[in-house]
C-alpha cells in the first residue's frame, strides 16, 4: 500500500509546506511536521499499521501546531476584543 511508504509521507509532508508558503497561517506547517514524522518512523523500518500511523501523524501535527502557536503567537489583528457593547450607552 501507499501509505506504508516512507516517501509518500515525505512527499506529501513537501506539498504541505509548499502550501503553506502559498497560504500562512502555520496551519499546513504542523500537519507536514506530523507527515516527516511518520515518513522517517517508517524509513527507519518501523512496521505499523495503518491505524497506529493515523494517530502518530495527528497525534505529532496536533503538538507540532501547538507548539508553533505558543512560539509565533496570533497574529495582530487576527481576533477582536470587545471591550464595550453598542447596547451600553
Amino acid at each position: 500500500m501507499l501509505w506504508s511508504v516512507w516517501w509518500a509521507w515525505i512527499g506529501g509532508a513537501i506539498a504541505l509546506v509548499i502550501l503553506e508558503i502559498l497560504a500562512p497561517g502555520y496551519i499546513f506547517l504542523g500537519f507536514a511536521i506530523g507527515a516527516t514524522a511518520v515518513g522517517v518512523l517508517l524509513a527507519l523500518g518501523a512496521s505499523v499499521g495503518l491505524p497506529m500511523l493515523l494517530v502518530i501523524f495527528g497525534a505529532v501535527s496536533l503538538g507540532s501546531w501547538l507548539v508553533l502557536r505558543m512560539a509565533f503567537g496570533v497574529r495582530k489583528g487576527q481576533t477582536k476584543k470587545w471591550d464595550t457593547d453598542i447596547n451600553e450607552m
